[in-house]
Protein backbone atom coordinates (compact mmCIF):
# COMPACT_ATOMS: atom_id res chain seq x y z
CA UNK A 1 0.00 0.00 0.00
CA UNK A 2 1.21 3.73 -1.06
CA UNK A 3 1.92 6.23 1.59
CA UNK A 4 1.00 9.78 0.65
CA UNK A 5 2.56 12.40 2.81
CA UNK A 6 0.62 14.81 4.80
CA UNK A 7 2.17 18.64 4.47
CA UNK A 8 1.44 19.99 7.58
CA UNK A 9 -0.79 23.36 7.20
CA UNK A 10 1.48 25.42 8.79
CA UNK A 11 4.01 24.93 5.58
CA UNK A 12 0.51 25.94 3.20
CA UNK A 13 0.49 29.10 5.07
CA UNK A 14 3.44 31.39 4.40
CA UNK A 15 4.47 32.84 8.14
CA UNK A 16 3.11 36.13 8.93
CA UNK A 17 3.78 38.52 11.59
CA UNK A 18 0.34 40.30 13.64
CA UNK A 19 1.67 43.75 12.96
CA UNK A 20 2.93 45.05 9.95
CA UNK A 21 5.97 47.34 10.92
CA UNK A 22 6.13 51.28 9.57
CA UNK A 23 7.67 52.31 7.00
CA UNK A 24 9.99 55.09 8.33
CA UNK A 25 9.45 58.75 6.55
CA UNK A 26 11.85 60.88 5.14
CA UNK A 27 10.09 64.46 4.20
CA UNK A 28 12.07 65.56 1.62
CA UNK A 29 12.43 69.72 1.84
CA UNK A 30 10.22 71.89 -0.19
CA UNK A 31 9.85 75.25 -0.80
CA UNK A 32 7.17 77.81 -1.28
CA UNK A 33 4.72 80.32 -0.02
CA UNK A 34 2.95 77.77 2.75
CA UNK A 35 6.12 76.51 3.62
CA UNK A 36 7.19 80.12 4.59
CA UNK A 37 3.77 80.69 6.39
CA UNK A 38 4.49 77.40 8.28
CA UNK A 39 8.05 78.67 9.53
CA UNK A 40 6.73 82.13 9.91
CA UNK A 41 4.32 80.30 12.93
CA UNK A 42 7.21 78.10 14.14
CA UNK A 43 9.18 80.94 15.00
CA UNK A 44 6.44 82.64 16.13
CA UNK A 45 4.92 80.03 18.58
CA UNK A 46 8.62 79.27 19.59
CA UNK A 47 9.60 82.93 20.39
CA UNK A 48 6.41 83.08 22.92
CA UNK A 49 6.88 79.64 24.16
CA UNK A 50 10.29 80.19 25.43
CA UNK A 51 10.64 84.29 25.78
CA UNK A 52 7.12 84.09 27.68
CA UNK A 53 8.55 83.11 31.07
CA UNK A 54 11.06 85.63 31.04
CA UNK A 55 9.26 88.83 30.65
CA UNK A 56 8.89 90.63 33.64
CA UNK A 57 5.82 93.03 34.78
CA UNK A 58 5.65 94.53 37.65
CA UNK A 59 9.08 93.12 39.06
CA UNK A 60 8.01 89.82 39.00
CA UNK A 61 7.54 87.09 36.12
CA UNK A 62 4.56 88.11 33.34
CA UNK A 63 2.99 84.85 33.31
CA UNK A 64 3.58 82.50 36.39
CA UNK A 65 1.59 79.53 37.48
CA UNK A 66 2.76 79.57 41.10
CA UNK A 67 0.85 75.88 42.29
CA UNK A 68 2.85 76.21 45.25
CA UNK A 69 1.17 79.59 46.68
CA UNK A 70 -1.84 78.72 44.71
CA UNK A 71 -1.76 82.47 42.88
CA UNK A 72 -1.46 83.14 39.41
CA UNK A 73 -0.16 85.72 37.19
CA UNK A 74 -1.29 86.44 33.74
CA UNK A 75 0.32 89.96 33.28
CA UNK A 76 -1.79 92.26 35.32
CA UNK A 77 -4.13 90.14 36.56
CA UNK A 78 -3.93 87.97 39.78
CA UNK A 79 -5.68 84.94 40.08
CA UNK A 80 -6.79 82.29 42.28
CA UNK A 81 -8.24 78.90 42.52
CA UNK A 82 -11.58 80.31 42.89
CA UNK A 83 -11.24 81.95 39.23
CA UNK A 84 -11.45 78.66 38.01
CA UNK A 85 -14.30 79.51 35.37
CA UNK A 86 -11.87 82.14 33.45
CA UNK A 87 -9.53 78.62 32.63
CA UNK A 88 -12.83 76.75 31.84
CA UNK A 89 -14.17 79.58 29.30
CA UNK A 90 -10.60 80.08 27.91
CA UNK A 91 -10.18 76.00 26.73
CA UNK A 92 -14.09 75.96 25.82
CA UNK A 93 -13.28 79.47 23.33
CA UNK A 94 -9.87 77.31 22.20
CA UNK A 95 -12.53 74.40 21.10
CA UNK A 96 -14.90 76.62 19.27
CA UNK A 97 -12.42 78.31 17.69
CA UNK A 98 -10.68 74.80 16.64
CA UNK A 99 -14.54 73.95 15.42
CA UNK A 100 -14.62 77.32 13.35
CA UNK A 101 -11.50 76.93 11.82
CA UNK A 102 -11.53 73.55 10.93
CA UNK A 103 -15.40 74.23 9.39
CA UNK A 104 -13.41 76.97 7.19
CA UNK A 105 -10.15 75.69 6.26
CA UNK A 106 -9.99 71.93 7.54
CA UNK A 107 -6.73 71.15 9.73
CA UNK A 108 -4.90 74.52 9.58
CA UNK A 109 -3.96 73.88 13.29
CA UNK A 110 -2.45 70.89 12.79
CA UNK A 111 -0.58 71.94 9.89
CA UNK A 112 1.24 75.27 10.90
CA UNK A 113 0.56 75.85 14.72
CA UNK A 114 0.47 72.07 16.44
CA UNK A 115 3.51 71.67 18.74
CA UNK A 116 3.87 68.13 17.10
CA UNK A 117 4.21 69.72 14.25
CA UNK A 118 6.21 72.63 14.82
CA UNK A 119 8.52 70.42 17.05
CA UNK A 120 9.13 68.08 14.13
CA UNK A 121 9.93 70.81 12.07
CA UNK A 122 12.73 71.89 14.21
CA UNK A 123 14.02 68.40 14.58
CA UNK A 124 13.68 67.42 11.18
CA UNK A 125 15.53 70.85 10.25
CA UNK A 126 18.45 69.40 12.88
CA UNK A 127 18.49 66.22 11.06
CA UNK A 128 18.47 67.59 7.74
CA UNK A 129 21.47 69.93 8.96
CA UNK A 130 23.58 67.16 9.99
CA UNK A 131 22.65 63.88 7.71
CA UNK A 132 21.74 66.03 4.83
CA UNK A 133 18.61 65.94 2.42
CA UNK A 134 16.37 63.06 1.70
CA UNK A 135 19.00 60.59 -0.55
CA UNK A 136 21.55 61.60 1.93
CA UNK A 137 19.66 60.28 5.22
CA UNK A 138 18.21 57.13 3.60
CA UNK A 139 21.68 55.82 2.19
CA UNK A 140 23.08 56.73 5.53
CA UNK A 141 20.96 54.79 7.34
CA UNK A 142 20.84 52.00 4.68
CA UNK A 143 24.66 51.83 5.13
CA UNK A 144 26.56 49.78 7.31
CA UNK A 145 27.91 50.60 10.66
CA UNK A 146 31.13 53.18 10.08
CA UNK A 147 32.37 55.95 12.26
CA UNK A 148 31.00 58.92 10.02
CA UNK A 149 27.50 57.14 10.76
CA UNK A 150 28.50 57.40 14.33
CA UNK A 151 29.39 60.90 14.13
CA UNK A 152 26.34 62.09 12.62
CA UNK A 153 24.07 59.83 14.67
CA UNK A 154 25.23 60.61 17.86
CA UNK A 155 25.39 64.21 17.06
CA UNK A 156 22.08 64.59 15.73
CA UNK A 157 21.08 63.35 18.68
CA UNK A 158 22.89 65.79 21.15
CA UNK A 159 21.19 68.53 19.34
CA UNK A 160 17.79 67.12 19.86
CA UNK A 161 18.42 66.54 23.50
CA UNK A 162 19.38 69.50 24.21
CA UNK A 163 16.57 71.41 22.45
CA UNK A 164 14.19 69.19 24.37
CA UNK A 165 16.09 70.04 27.58
CA UNK A 166 15.58 73.35 27.01
CA UNK A 167 11.71 72.43 26.02
CA UNK A 168 11.53 70.98 29.45
CA UNK A 169 12.82 73.71 31.04
CA UNK A 170 11.11 76.29 29.84
CA UNK A 171 7.64 74.53 30.31
CA UNK A 172 8.92 74.26 34.20
CA UNK A 173 9.48 78.13 34.02
CA UNK A 174 5.94 78.91 34.01
CA UNK A 175 5.09 77.13 37.46
CA UNK A 176 8.77 77.73 38.94
CA UNK A 177 10.22 81.04 38.25
CA UNK A 178 12.27 80.77 35.84
CA UNK A 179 15.27 82.93 37.35
CA UNK A 180 14.82 81.07 39.97
CA UNK A 181 14.97 77.61 38.59
CA UNK A 182 18.24 78.62 36.24
CA UNK A 183 19.68 79.26 40.15
CA UNK A 184 18.67 76.02 41.40
CA UNK A 185 19.70 74.29 37.79
CA UNK A 186 22.99 75.78 38.12
CA UNK A 187 23.65 75.20 41.67
CA UNK A 188 22.20 71.19 41.48
CA UNK A 189 19.60 72.14 43.76
CA UNK A 190 16.78 71.84 41.31
CA UNK A 191 13.28 69.91 43.44
CA UNK A 192 12.79 66.50 42.71
CA UNK A 193 9.08 67.61 41.33
CA UNK A 194 11.06 69.86 39.16
CA UNK A 195 13.51 67.53 37.56
CA UNK A 196 10.84 64.72 37.41
CA UNK A 197 8.54 67.52 34.77
CA UNK A 198 11.70 69.05 33.21
CA UNK A 199 13.10 65.44 32.04
CA UNK A 200 8.88 64.14 31.24
CA UNK A 201 8.37 66.97 29.08
CA UNK A 202 12.07 66.73 27.20
CA UNK A 203 11.63 63.19 27.00
CA UNK A 204 8.11 63.57 25.40
CA UNK A 205 9.26 66.11 22.96
CA UNK A 206 12.17 64.07 22.36
CA UNK A 207 10.55 61.07 21.72
CA UNK A 208 7.50 62.61 19.96
CA UNK A 209 9.22 65.07 17.42
CA UNK A 210 12.43 62.59 16.76
CA UNK A 211 11.09 59.07 16.64
CA UNK A 212 6.99 58.86 16.75
CA UNK A 213 6.32 62.27 14.37
CA UNK A 214 3.63 61.11 12.02
CA UNK A 215 2.45 58.03 14.55
CA UNK A 216 1.82 60.99 16.72
CA UNK A 217 -0.85 62.62 13.91
CA UNK A 218 -2.16 59.22 12.77
CA UNK A 219 -2.92 57.28 15.87
CA UNK A 220 -2.72 59.15 19.10
CA UNK A 221 -4.16 62.16 18.10
CA UNK A 222 -7.85 62.48 19.10
CA UNK A 223 -8.49 64.96 16.67
CA UNK A 224 -7.75 63.37 13.59
CA UNK A 225 -10.20 60.76 14.02
CA UNK A 226 -13.49 63.19 14.63
CA UNK A 227 -12.15 65.61 12.08
CA UNK A 228 -14.66 64.33 9.63
CA UNK A 229 -17.39 64.93 11.58
CA UNK A 230 -16.65 68.94 11.26
CA UNK A 231 -15.87 68.67 7.25
CA UNK A 232 -18.67 69.23 5.28
CA UNK A 233 -18.22 69.60 0.98
CA UNK A 234 -17.51 73.33 1.38
CA UNK A 235 -14.99 73.10 3.61
CA UNK A 236 -11.38 74.39 2.61
CA UNK A 237 -8.98 70.96 1.91
CA UNK A 238 -5.79 70.47 0.56
CA UNK A 239 -7.03 68.74 -2.66
CA UNK A 240 -5.92 66.73 -5.80
CA UNK A 241 -7.59 67.79 -8.73
CA UNK A 242 -8.57 64.26 -10.79
CA UNK A 243 -9.92 65.68 -13.75
CA UNK A 244 -7.19 67.65 -14.79
CA UNK A 245 -4.18 65.38 -13.34
CA UNK A 246 -5.62 61.71 -14.87
CA UNK A 247 -4.34 60.06 -16.73
CA UNK A 248 -1.07 60.59 -15.22
CA UNK A 249 2.26 59.58 -16.87
CA UNK A 250 5.84 60.78 -16.95
CA UNK A 251 6.55 62.72 -20.61
CA UNK A 252 8.72 65.14 -21.76
CA UNK A 253 8.66 68.90 -21.18
CA UNK A 254 8.32 69.98 -25.01
CA UNK A 255 5.33 67.47 -25.30
CA UNK A 256 1.83 68.22 -26.20
CA UNK A 257 -0.58 67.07 -23.48
CA UNK A 258 -3.37 66.56 -26.46
CA UNK A 259 -1.39 64.30 -28.73
CA UNK A 260 0.24 62.09 -25.45
CA UNK A 261 -3.27 61.98 -23.76
CA UNK A 262 -1.91 62.52 -20.33
CA UNK A 263 -3.21 64.90 -17.67
CA UNK A 264 -1.24 67.09 -15.84
CA UNK A 265 0.14 64.92 -13.12
CA UNK A 266 3.73 63.68 -14.56
CA UNK A 267 3.48 60.79 -11.85
CA UNK A 268 6.98 62.69 -10.17
CA UNK A 269 5.61 60.92 -6.82
CA UNK A 270 7.25 64.46 -5.63
CA UNK A 271 3.62 65.51 -3.24
CA UNK A 272 4.37 61.78 -1.25
CA UNK A 273 8.02 62.05 -0.67
CA UNK A 274 7.07 65.89 0.69
CA UNK A 275 4.36 64.92 2.85
CA UNK A 276 5.22 64.40 6.79
CA UNK A 277 2.51 61.58 7.01
CA UNK A 278 3.76 59.80 3.62
CA UNK A 279 0.18 59.73 2.75
CA UNK A 280 -0.10 60.20 -1.85
CA UNK A 281 -2.87 63.08 -1.72
CA UNK A 282 -3.87 61.37 -5.62
CA UNK A 283 -6.21 59.12 -3.71
CA UNK A 284 -8.27 61.94 -2.17
CA UNK A 285 -8.95 63.08 1.30
CA UNK A 286 -7.55 60.76 4.05
CA UNK A 287 -7.73 61.75 7.57
CA UNK A 288 -4.09 61.26 7.87
CA UNK A 289 -3.70 64.84 5.90
CA UNK A 290 -3.03 67.32 8.20
CA UNK A 291 -3.31 70.29 5.98
CA UNK A 292 0.73 71.25 5.66
CA UNK A 293 0.07 72.31 1.98
CA UNK A 294 3.86 71.17 1.25
CA UNK A 295 2.48 69.04 -1.69
CA UNK A 296 0.84 72.29 -3.24
CA UNK A 297 4.22 73.72 -2.50
CA UNK A 298 6.02 71.32 -4.52
CA UNK A 299 3.71 70.65 -7.31
CA UNK A 300 3.06 74.40 -7.98
CA UNK A 301 7.03 73.99 -8.62
CA UNK A 302 6.90 71.19 -10.78
CA UNK A 303 3.91 72.42 -13.01
CA UNK A 304 6.19 75.78 -13.61
CA UNK A 305 8.94 73.76 -14.73
CA UNK A 306 6.80 72.18 -17.06
CA UNK A 307 5.02 75.16 -18.46
CA UNK A 308 1.41 74.32 -16.74
CA UNK A 309 -1.06 76.34 -14.68
CA UNK A 310 -0.76 76.39 -11.10
CA UNK A 311 -3.16 74.48 -8.89
CA UNK A 312 -3.30 70.85 -9.56
CA UNK A 313 -2.95 70.38 -6.13
CA UNK A 314 -4.45 73.51 -4.03
CA UNK A 315 -6.69 74.49 -1.20
CA UNK A 316 -10.31 74.08 -2.72
CA UNK A 317 -13.43 72.50 -1.54
CA UNK A 318 -15.00 69.12 -2.77
CA UNK A 319 -17.84 71.63 -4.36
CA UNK A 320 -15.48 73.27 -6.21
CA UNK A 321 -14.05 70.31 -7.52
CA UNK A 322 -17.12 68.46 -8.55
CA UNK A 323 -18.83 71.86 -10.26
CA UNK A 324 -15.29 74.14 -11.41
CA UNK A 325 -16.53 76.84 -9.24
CA UNK A 326 -13.78 79.43 -8.73
CA UNK A 327 -12.93 81.48 -5.67
CA UNK A 328 -16.14 83.32 -6.01
CA UNK A 329 -17.85 80.50 -4.94
CA UNK A 330 -15.54 78.71 -2.70
CA UNK A 331 -15.83 83.06 -0.68
CA UNK A 332 -20.04 82.44 -1.03
CA UNK A 333 -19.51 79.60 0.96
CA UNK A 334 -17.24 80.42 3.38
CA UNK A 335 -20.35 82.36 5.25
CA UNK A 336 -23.07 79.68 5.23
CA UNK A 337 -24.82 78.43 8.25
CA UNK A 338 -22.53 76.21 10.16
CA UNK A 339 -19.36 78.59 10.47
CA UNK A 340 -22.23 81.32 11.36
CA UNK A 341 -23.47 79.31 13.99
CA UNK A 342 -20.13 79.06 15.11
CA UNK A 343 -19.04 82.23 15.16
CA UNK A 344 -21.88 84.06 16.46
CA UNK A 345 -20.94 81.80 20.08
CA UNK A 346 -17.62 82.03 19.39
CA UNK A 347 -18.15 85.98 19.50
CA UNK A 348 -20.65 85.73 22.45
CA UNK A 349 -18.49 83.68 24.95
CA UNK A 350 -15.20 85.47 24.20
CA UNK A 351 -17.14 88.81 24.99
CA UNK A 352 -18.79 87.20 27.64
CA UNK A 353 -15.21 86.32 28.84
CA UNK A 354 -13.23 89.61 28.24
CA UNK A 355 -15.79 91.33 29.62
CA UNK A 356 -16.20 89.13 33.08
CA UNK A 357 -12.46 89.58 33.42
CA UNK A 358 -12.43 93.35 32.81
CA UNK A 359 -15.27 94.13 35.43
CA UNK A 360 -13.62 91.05 38.22
CA UNK A 361 -13.67 92.08 41.70
CA UNK A 362 -9.83 92.02 42.80
CA UNK A 363 -11.12 91.11 46.23
CA UNK A 364 -11.90 87.11 47.11
CA UNK A 365 -13.55 86.47 50.13
CA UNK A 366 -14.57 82.97 52.02
CA UNK A 367 -16.28 82.89 55.30
CA UNK A 368 -15.85 79.48 57.75
CA UNK A 369 -17.31 79.14 60.22
CA UNK A 370 -15.11 78.37 63.59
CA UNK A 371 -16.51 75.11 64.40
CA UNK A 372 -14.44 74.76 67.58
CA UNK A 373 -16.90 77.46 69.39
CA UNK A 374 -19.94 77.59 67.23
CA UNK A 375 -21.34 79.73 69.77
CA UNK A 376 -20.75 81.41 73.34
CA UNK A 377 -21.72 83.86 76.34
CA UNK A 378 -19.15 86.20 76.76
CA UNK A 379 -19.16 89.18 79.34
CA UNK A 380 -21.29 92.18 79.05
CA UNK A 381 -24.58 89.74 78.53
CA UNK A 382 -23.63 89.10 74.78
CA UNK A 383 -23.95 86.11 72.21
CA UNK A 384 -20.82 85.60 70.36
CA UNK A 385 -19.92 83.73 66.91
CA UNK A 386 -16.86 82.68 66.20
CA UNK A 387 -15.57 83.04 62.36
CA UNK A 388 -12.69 82.62 59.94
CA UNK A 389 -12.84 84.75 57.06
CA UNK A 390 -9.88 84.41 53.83
CA UNK A 391 -9.43 87.56 52.74
CA UNK A 392 -7.72 87.46 48.98
CA UNK A 393 -6.13 90.67 47.66
CA UNK A 394 -5.94 90.24 43.92
CA UNK A 395 -4.12 93.66 43.38
CA UNK A 396 -0.34 93.66 43.49
CA UNK A 397 -0.27 96.77 45.88
CA UNK A 398 -1.29 96.35 49.63
CA UNK A 399 -4.78 96.99 50.85
CA UNK A 400 -6.91 97.75 54.16
CA UNK A 401 -10.23 96.02 54.32
CA UNK A 402 -12.93 96.97 56.75
CA UNK A 403 -15.50 94.05 57.54
CA UNK A 404 -18.46 94.67 58.62
CA UNK A 405 -22.12 92.16 59.03
CA UNK A 406 -25.80 92.68 59.04
CA UNK A 407 -28.69 91.19 59.08
CA UNK A 408 -29.55 90.63 63.16
CA UNK A 409 -30.61 93.48 65.75
CA UNK A 410 -28.32 94.70 67.60
CA UNK A 411 -25.06 92.45 65.44
CA UNK A 412 -21.52 94.12 65.67
CA UNK A 413 -17.81 93.57 64.99
CA UNK A 414 -16.59 92.36 68.48
CA UNK A 415 -13.02 91.68 66.68
CA UNK A 416 -10.79 94.04 64.78
CA UNK A 417 -12.53 95.85 61.95
CA UNK A 418 -9.98 96.18 59.83
CA UNK A 419 -7.29 94.18 58.40
CA UNK A 420 -4.50 94.58 56.29
CA UNK A 421 -3.64 92.27 53.41
CA UNK A 422 -0.06 92.33 51.46
CA UNK A 423 -0.22 92.71 47.63
CA UNK A 424 -1.08 89.39 45.88
CA UNK A 425 -1.57 87.76 49.58
CA UNK A 426 -4.35 85.30 51.23
CA UNK A 427 -5.00 86.13 54.74
CA UNK A 428 -6.65 84.12 57.49
CA UNK A 429 -8.55 86.85 59.59
CA UNK A 430 -10.78 85.57 62.87
CA UNK A 431 -13.78 87.57 63.20
CA UNK A 432 -15.84 87.49 66.34
CA UNK A 433 -19.60 88.70 65.92
CA UNK A 434 -21.66 89.41 68.88
CA UNK A 435 -25.77 90.06 69.77
CA UNK A 436 -26.91 90.79 73.41
CA UNK A 437 -28.39 88.01 74.66
CA UNK A 438 -32.42 87.49 74.30
CA UNK A 439 -32.32 89.84 71.06
CA UNK A 440 -33.17 87.03 68.59
CA UNK A 441 -34.81 83.96 68.97
CA UNK A 442 -33.26 80.16 68.90
CA UNK A 443 -31.95 78.71 65.95
CA UNK A 444 -30.15 79.87 62.77
CA UNK A 445 -30.24 83.28 61.65
CA UNK A 446 -28.94 84.59 58.04
CA UNK A 447 -26.31 87.34 58.18
CA UNK A 448 -24.22 88.92 55.97
CA UNK A 449 -20.66 89.99 56.00
CA UNK A 450 -19.36 93.02 54.06
CA UNK A 451 -15.64 93.48 53.40
CA UNK A 452 -14.89 96.84 51.60
CA UNK A 453 -11.53 97.93 50.36
CA UNK A 454 -10.83 101.19 52.21
CA UNK A 455 -10.41 103.80 49.30
CA UNK A 456 -11.56 102.03 46.59
CA UNK A 457 -14.68 100.92 45.06
CA UNK A 458 -14.13 97.70 45.61
CA UNK A 459 -16.51 95.46 48.30
CA UNK A 460 -17.54 91.52 48.58
CA UNK A 461 -20.47 90.40 50.15
CA UNK A 462 -20.46 86.99 51.69
CA UNK A 463 -23.38 85.16 53.33
CA UNK A 464 -23.05 83.09 56.62
CA UNK A 465 -25.51 82.23 59.54
CA UNK A 466 -25.43 83.16 63.55
CA UNK A 467 -26.56 80.82 65.70
CA UNK A 468 -28.64 80.86 68.78
CA UNK A 469 -28.67 78.24 71.27
CA UNK A 470 -31.95 77.05 72.48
Amino acid sequence: MRVIPITPVEALVPEQGLYASERKIYPRSVSGPFTRWRWYFVALTQAIFYGLPWMQWNDRQAVLFDVAARRFYLFGYVLYPQDFIYLTGLLVVSALSLFLFTAVAGRLWCGFTCPQTVYTELFLWIERKVEGERGARMKLDGAPFSLEKLVKKWFKHILWGGLAMWTGFTFVGYFTPIGQLGMEFLQTRMGSWEVFWVFFYALATYGNAGFMREQVCKYMCPYARFQSAMFDADTLVVSYDEARGEPRGSRNRQASLATLNLGSCVDCTLCVQVCPTGIDIRKGLQYECIGCAACVDVCDGVMDKMNYPRGLIRFTTQNALQTGGGRDQILRRVLRPRVLVYAAILLVLTASLMTSLAMRMPLKVDVVRDRGALSRLVAGGKLENVYRLQVMNATEVPQRYRITAEGLEGLQVASDAEVLVGAAESRWVPVRLQIPYGSSGPGSHAIEFRITALGQDAHVREKSVFLVPR
